[in-house]
């Protein structure tokens, strides 16, 4: 059993409130991530007072008595080496125990983003492999956590995986329908990558997928305006020039149209 002296006891009483006052928080006010984003600020903010074990100390209790955002921010910290050493074995552990405890909690619910957000991330180990979790590669198994994401929960990341998977012969094995249908549910949510994908992919056309270029270059080109000076800048530009230069002028008329006249209501959050 830890021993703490009476600094050490008000410091960890005082991060274990900031964990449950924004563990608390209204559902109206913020998404699960977001409220983790605050928690680490607030954290952040009292560390003066606080060591890192401390804080530590406070999420893991916090965590033991189920709160799934003190457990995605525990999972966080050890899988990216913040504050804590780098731990995948650990990391692993907390999202599999946000997925297996939450797996049929309310889709549209506050914690819904970090529980479909851990499905996506415990498919990912099961995908690679771990083997300091003893977690062999089970690409069977991450599909089924990709699917649990992305059609119970609605996750716009995960359905965008999907729809990538689904272009994939060793995946989910090559169905364009399918794949455009997973693009487009995450495109309409504001996934700037599934814009892109899509957009090329309704462009150029496909197998069982006539053409459509306007519609095609119309997602090239939110994407485009959207991912200009972020990661995915580059290579989302590069899809947008090569289909904007072999467009007629008419088609980047329209596509431009009806980029700017539906594009705000496709910006929702990636």
């Amino acid at each position: 059993m830890r021993n703490f002296g009476v600094k050490s006891l008000i410091s960890v009483t005082t991060a274990a409130s900031i964990i449950f006052s924004v563990a608390t928080m209204p559902t109206y006010a913020q998404t699960a991530l977001d409220a983790t984003l605050e928690m680490a600020k607030m954290l952040d903010g009292a560390s003066s007072g606080i060591s890192g074990d401390e804080l530590v100390v406070a999420l893991q209790e916090a965590a033991a008595a189920g709160q799934a955002m003190a457990m995605w921010q525990l999972g966080t910290m050890y899988e990216n080496g913040e504050g804590v050493a780098k731990d995948p074995a650990k990391a692993f552990g907390y999202f599999s125990q946000i997925a297996n405890d939450n797996a049929d909690t309310a889709p549209r619910g506050l914690e819904a983003d970090i529980v479909a957000q851990s499905f996506v991330k415990v498919g990912d180990y099961y995908r690679d492999g771990l083997p300091s979790a003893g977690i062999k590669v089970n690409p069977a198994r991450s599909h089924a956590l990709l699917l649990h994401a992305a059609s119970y929960f609605g996750d716009a990341d995960a359905q965008y995986r999907v729809g990538e998977l689904y272009l994939e012969e060793n995946e989910l094995g090559i169905n364009p329908l399918q794949s455009a249908r997973w693009l487009s549910l995450a495109a309409h949510k504001g996934h700037v990558r599934a814009q892109a994908q899509l957009g090329d992919l309704l462009f150029n056309g496909i197998k069982g997928i006539e053409p459509q270029p306007v519609e095609g270059l119309m997602w090239l080109t939110i994407s485009h305006q959207r991912s200009n000076g972020t990661p995915d800048g580059d290579w989302v530009n590069e899809l947008f020039n090569r289909a904007a230069s072999v467009a007629t002028s008419d088609q980047r008329a329209q596509a431009t149209e009806l980029a700017a006249r539906l594009g705000p209501q496709f910006s929702g959050g990636q």
